[in-house]
C-alpha cells in the first residue's frame, strides 16, 4: 500500500530465503492495463493492484513459473476481498495461469504463508512499525527543508538502512529488533541534516480515509506533496493503526462468541504484548521528533471518539478508524481534516456524510473528503479553497498545538 511498507516486507522476505520485490510503481501505463481487464464497476486500489501486477509480467526477464504475486485478503463488505480472486482471473485471461497467487487472510492465522508464517508476522510487523515512523519523519521535514529534494533523499537513504537491516541475514532474528532501532535512528539522523526553517509557520492537517488510497502517492495524485505547497504539515494515518484495530476486533467477536477467558484470547493478548513492545523500542529514536504529533497509546482512544457517531460495536473497519482519528487530530491542534477515498468508495461515501456534524460539534474545523478515480482533477484548485479555510479556522482554534523540541 505505501512504497516504504512494500520495500520493508520484501526485505523481510528477503530474510527468509524468498526472492522478493516490490511491484512498479504507478504510471499511466497501470491504468492502460487495467483497463483491458475491467470494467469500470472496480475501486481504484484494485486497478492499481491489477496494472501493477501486469508491468511485472511485461518487464524482461519474466518467468511465470518462478513467479508469485503477494495479495492478501480478507472478508467483509469492501471489495478488497475480491481482489486475489480477481487477479486469477485476470492472469488466465493472458495466458498465464501458472503464476501463483499468494494470498494469505489472517481468517486462517495466515496458514498460506506456510512455515513462513510465525516469522513473517514478526518480520512484517517490524517492517511496517520502521517504514511508518521513516514516512512521518518525510512529512515532518519536508515542508521545512530549504534546499527541495533533501528531505526526499534523506528518506529514501534511511529506507535503504532500514530494509538493509530487515533483510541482513548475518543479523540472527532474536537481535533483529536492536538492530533495526540502530538503523533507524541513523535513519533519524540523516533527515536532522538537512538545513531546514522550523521557524516558518505551517498548517497542520490530519489525513485520514481509505488506507491504500491516503498511503498510495500515486493513487492519490501526490496529494500531501501538493499540500505542503500550500504551506500545510500533514498528519497522515499510518498502516499500524489498521494493525491495531484488527487485533481490537480479535478481542470483541471472541467476547461475542463467548471466548473472553480462552487460549485464543490469551495468544491475542500476548501478541499485542510483544507488538507494543517491540514498537516503542523501534520508535525510541523518534520521541522528540513526534511531539505534538504522538500517536494514540491505544486503539480503543480512536475507537471511543468514533462512537457518538459510528458506534465501533456495529460499524467496522476504515470508517470508524478516519472518524475517530479525525477528532483525535482536532485535539491535538490540527487546523483541518483531509479524507482521501477513492470513488465510489463505502467508507468515503459513510464519513462524508458524518463530517458536517462532526466539524460543527468541534469548532466548526474544516473536513473535506477527496475523491479518486485515476482522472485528472483540479486538485490544486480545491486544496486552495480548502486551506483557506484552514486560515480561518486556525485564528479562532482554541486547542493549541504542541511543538517540536528539536531544532
Amino acid at each position: 500500500m505505501s512504497y516504504g511498507g512494500a520495500r520493508a516486507f520484501a526485505a523481510a522476505f528477503r530474510f527468509l530465503g524468498v526472492d522478493a520485490r516490490v511491484s512498479p510503481g504507478g504510471d499511466e501505463h497501470t491504468y492502460e492495463l487495467a483497463g483491458r481487464y475491467t470494467s469500470g464497476d472496480e475501486c481504484l486500489p484494485e486497478r492499481v493492484t491489477i496494472g501493477n501486477f501486469l508491468k511485472v509480467i511485461e518487464s524482461p526477464g519474466f518467468v511465470p513459473e518462478r513467479t508469485a504475486f503477494f495479495m492478501p485478503t480478507a472478508g467483509g463488505p469492501c471489495r478488497f476481498g475480491q481482489y486475489a480472486p480477481f487477479l486469477e482471473t485476470v492472469l488466465r485471461q493472458v495466458g498465464h495461469e501458472e503464476v501463483m497467487v499468494l494470498s494469505p487472510t489472517s481468517a486462517d492465522g495466515y496458514e498460506g504463508l506456510g512455515d513462513l508464517a510465525g516469522p513473517m508476522m514478526k518480520l512484517g510487523w517490524w517492517g511496517l512499525v520502521g517504514s511508518d515512523a521513516l514516512r512521518k519523519m518525510l512529512h515532518i521535514y519536508r515542508p521545512y527543508e530549504v534546499e527541495p529534494g533533501m528531505a526526499d533523499a534523506a528518506h529514501e537513504a534511511a529506507l535503504d538502512l532500514f530494509c538493509g537491516t530487515l533483510a541482513d541475514t548475518a543479523i540472527a532474528f532474536d537481535k533483529k529488533v536492536p538492530a533495526l532501532a540502530g538503523a533507524l535512528e541513523k535513519g533519524r539522523d540523516l533527515f536532522r541534516r538537512i538545513p531546514v526553517d522550523f521557524s516558518k509557520e505551517t498548517l497542520l492537517i490530519g489525513v485520514v480515509g481509505e488506507i491504500f488510497c491516503r498511503l498510495s502517492t500515486f493513487s492519490n495524485e501526490d496529494l500531501i506533496r501538493k499540500l505542503e505547497t500550500f504551506g500545510a504539515q500533514a498528519w497522515l494515518s499510518d498502516i499500524c493503526e489498521w494493525v491495531w484495530y484488527t487485533n481490537a476486533e480479535q478481542e470483541k467477536n471472541l467476547r461475542l462468541f463467548g471466548r473472553a477467558f480462552s487460549l485464543e484470547m490469551l495468544g491475542v493478548k500476548l501478541k499485542k504484548h510483544i507488538q507494543h513492545d517491540h514498537e516503542r523500542k523501534l520508535l525510541a529514536p523518534f520521541k522528540e521528533e513526534f511531539v505534538g504529533m504522538e500517536e494514540p497509546h491505544n486503539i480503543r482512544e480512536v475507537l471511543e471518539r468514533s462512537y457518538p457517531y459510528l458506534p465501533y460495536t456495529g460499524s467496522l473497519g476504515e470508517m470508524v478508524l478516519s472518524i475517530g482519528k479525525a477528532i483525535y487530530c482536532y485535539e491535538q491542534g490540527a487546523d483541518g481534516i483531509i479524507d482521501i477515498s477513492p470513488f465510489t468508495c463505502m467508507n468515503g461515501i459513510v464519513t462524508e456524510a458524518i463530517y458536517p456534524r462532526v466539524s460543527k460539534e468541534h469548532e466548526g474545523i474544516p473536513m473535506r473528503t477527496f475523491y479518486f478515480d485515476g482522472t485528472q482533477t483540479d486538485l490544486e484548485n480545491d486544496l486552495g479553497i480548502f486551506m483557506e479555510l484552514a486560515h480561518n479556522y486556525n485564528r479562532k482554534k482554541t486547542r493549541k498545538r504542541k511543538r517540536r523540541l528539536v531544532a
